[in-house]
């Protein structure tokens, strides 16, 4: 029971802090107070996703969830805490983590699109809009993995790439965190047996939106010289 309720605590404070954070001004006090709570608070409810993923049978697609989730989070503090043009070791590690990762998302997506035996199983059943979540998972891995080995190769990130960097992950994890709260969790509260119908998708497209916003803003505008990206 302590591991479900800090697994529970650890979202439900992580989607209000990372509210507050996507609604506080880049870079001021409270945007960097509530980003650093929701850091600590998926961290939290990653850890034990994985913890009750292993305890608990039929949930090995969890895992790999709380994992991502835990990469995500990582990566994006880490941008902001080094300097720009710089990495540590902990980033080539990340960049393994991902490799690693990519692996059963890849073959997860083969078994589905095959219509193979399904190696991993999860809960809920894997059909209509989870099947669709996990091709787009895997499509995100791959695409975070690639960027990773850049980052490997070139040595460090600077400028408006960072601040993206940065707010992709997190938006992402959040995303995930929304997702996983209305998808995973709401379903089984009400009362009948659990069905989950494209309706629970929806609150997703909050964050998401935020997310393709935030990386059309970063990237095409001059948002970023006008030194109110100033995050680190």
């Amino acid at each position: 029971m302590l591991a479900y309720g800090l697994h529970i605590g650890g979202g439900v404070i992580g989607l209000v802090s990372g509210s507050v954070a996507l609604l506080a001004r880049k870079g001021g006090w409270l945007h960097r107070r509530a980003g650093t709570i929701f850091f600590v608070s998926m961290l939290v409810m990653a850890v034990f996703a994985g913890y009750l993923a292993v305890v608990v049978p039929g949930q090995i697609t969890n895992l790999l969830g709380g994992i991502l989730v835990f990469y995500l989070v990582t990566t994006a503090w880490l941008t902001v805490r080094h300097r720009e043009g710089r990495i540590g070791v902990a980033e080539k590690i990340a960049f393994a983590v991902i490799l690693c990762l990519f692996l059963p998302f890849a073959v997860l997506s083969l078994q589905l699109v095959t219509g193979m035996a399904i190696l991993f199983k999860g809960a809920p059943p894997i059909g209509g809009p989870e099947r669709i979540a996990v091709y787009v998972i895997t499509f995100v891995v791959g695409i975070a993995a690639v960027m990773d080995m850049k980052l490997v190769i070139v040595g460090g990130i600077a400028g408006p790439a960072r601040i993206a960097r940065h707010l992709w992950r997190m938006l992402l994890a959040l995303t995930m965190a929304t997702g996983s709260a209305f998808t995973n969790g709401l379903p089984r509260l009400l009362p009948g047996p659990m069905h989950v119908t494209t309706i629970y998708f929806v609150p997703m497209l909050l964050p998401l939106g935020l997310l393709i916003f935030w990386m059309i803003r970063v990237r095409l505008t001059g948002w970023f010289k006008s030194g109110a990206a100033l995050l680190a």
